[in-house]
């Protein structure tokens, strides 16, 4: 199903003409966009290079720890440790950060220098004044021993560019325990130009899988490692401004799932023909819609945000179709299958647009979910390399398959997709005993009581709408009734939705008060 084109035209501030059009292109958008955007304060994204729902985000990684640190970069930071190739956007909460290189020359170090101080470790020192960024693109100068670095990406690999100015002996690190716990890990040196191997790690996910197969321009002149072999410097012995390029493809499935993936993309010896492809691929992505008026600055905010939506999900498998399922086993498939879907930040607004401009990819996301649910028996909640985080409320994949259906995205089982939404509201767990039994939750049955009554009722109106297009009247009618358990913590006294205590009002209401019986908001906002 392809929705026809249309024009939509609207006045945003001063002479701010927005127009829509599907399957139409704008003038070079990816010009407005600003990776740096959002990257300081608490913004919590990156400015390196990747594809619009591609595996790879490679990216520097400036920060290793705090909660300014989720997405390992910081605008304020002036050290970078390394360049590793997966990177969360815009959360609350640190993971990725996986298979770190970083170029350095002089005596090997494989201490980051994070703790020691940068000049007992192989980080270095940069200017912002360096540093470039656009869609698919990033570029800095590591002052330290005067490297120029260059990124790009592919769907599921990363594009290196370094060039050394100055002459002699220069390492490219390979640090596997950057961040988070590792589990487990290999490095295997296959040739002079490839060295495969996997990391394994626990933090947000609690067990993650990536394995890797880098493919190096110049043979490696000799390899080094630490004394846990966790850690590998591969030598090279170079002239004045002599490049080293190096293209890694990662997997979360196996290293000869990294190893064709890898394949698939090893199209060109020159880094511009990765770029100028990212680039074009961002520019069709971002012209699907098409904004015009004569404020730059609104632009740039308009197609960054853009972008920054398309940045995940993830896609998850292997290029032979491959994917590691939320049982902890190796599945296949024929149709992709993504990951990182926070859908309690997402359902509201970011799924539908994809249902207008990512249509085919919404029926993608959908076919996923129900993976999920047979592969690990849930749909997710806030999934993450095919882990189920525990994190956030609700069960919003419902919203986002009814949403679809309804709007005639229907390439996927909707029986299966249905059986799987009525499983996830009869679950238990988070307060649901408590909202099934009694028709909301209180404040003694479970944390952010408020807010998963209502959210868990909108979501049960959404199965009854799904249930009421498939013919399945007593299961709209079963959750129609639910849906209406949001008024049991509507106070008209008040006006406001409240938590409940021993049977009434919890005492010292203030709807301003953002407090654990809401979800990151308080009264007002829901």
């Amino acid at each position: 199903m392809r929705m026809k084109t249309h024009a939509i035209l609207g006045h945003i501030g001063t002479a701010f003409l927005l127009f829509i059009a599907l399957n139409s292109f704008a003038q070079n958008p990816t010009d407005y966009v600003d990776p740096f955007i959002g990257t300081g304060g608490h913004g919590h994204t990156f400015p390196g290079a990747t594809l619009p729902f591609g595996m790879v985000q490679l990216s520097p990684d400036t920060r290793l720890e705090g909660w300014d640190g989720c997405s390992g970069y910081h605008y304020s930071d002036s050290i970078i440790y390394g360049f590793s190739h997966t990177h969360l956007s815009g959360t609350g909460v640190s993971d990725y950060g996986d298979i770190l290189l970083m170029p350095t020359q002089g005596e090997i170090q494989f201490d980051n220098g994070y703790k020691n101080g940068v000049e007992k470790g192989y980080g270095s020192t940069f200017q912002k004044s360096s540093e470039d960024a656009e869609p698919g693109y990033y570029a800095v100068h590591l002052d330290k021993h005067d490297i120029d670095v260059q990124l790009t990406a592919g769907r599921r690999v990363g594009i290196h560019n370094y060039t050394f100015n100055k002459p002699g002996m220069a390492q490219i690190v390979l640090d596997l325990e950057h961040r988070d716990e590792l589990l487990a890990d290999t490095i295997m040196i296959k040739s002079d130009r490839l060295v495969v191997g996997k990391r394994v790690s626990n933090a947000w996910a609690t067990e993650q899988h990536v394995y890797f197969a880098m493919e190096f321009s110049t043979p490696i002149f000799r390899t080094a490692f630490n004394s846990n072999m966790r850690k590998a410097a591969f030598m090279f012995d170079l002239d004045e401004g002599d490049s080293i390029g190096i293209k890694v493809g990662i997997s979360a499935v196996s290293i000869e799932g990294a190893q064709k993936n890898l394949a698939s993309e090893n199209t060109s010896i020159r880094f511009d023909d990765y770029r100028h492809a990212a680039t074009e691929t961002w520019e069709a992505a971002l012209s699907k819609i098409q904004a015009h008026g004569n404020d730059d600055a609104r632009l740039s905010i308009f197609y960054t945000a853009l972008y920054h939506s398309m940045i995940a999900p993830n896609i998850f498998s292997d290029v032979d179709g491959k994917y590691r399922g939320m049982d902890g086993k190796v599945h296949s498939s024929d149709q992709p299958t993504y990951t990182v879907f926070s859908l309690w930040d997402t359902f509201r607004a970011t799924h539908p647009l994809y249902t207008i401009i990512e249509q085919d990819r919404t029926d993608q996301f959908i076919n996923t979910f129900l993976r999920q649910y047979q592969d690990g028996g849930a749909l997710p909640i806030w999934e993450l390399a095919g882990n189920y985080t525990g994190c956030m409320i609700g069960y919003h994949a419902v919203p986002v398959i009814a949403d679809a259906y309804l709007k005639g995205i229907r390439a996927y089982d909707a029986e299966l997709a249905l059986e799987a939404m009525v499983y996830s509201a009869n679950q238990d767990k988070l307060g649901l005993a408590a909202y099934k039994s009694q028709g909301f939750i209180g404040v003694g049955d479970e944390a952010e009581s408020v807010s998963k009554t209502l959210e868990y009722a909108y979501d049960d109106w959404c199965i009854a709408q799904m249930a009421r297009s498939l013919g399945e009247d007593s299961i709209h009618d079963a959750f129609v009734l639910r849906a209406q358990y949001f008024k049991n913590i509507f106070n008209p006294e008040s006006g406001f939705m409240q938590p409940k205590m021993n049977g009434g009002w919890a005492p010292g209401f203030d709807p301003a008060e953002v407090n654990f019986n809401f979800t990151e908001a308080n009264s007002w906002q829901y």
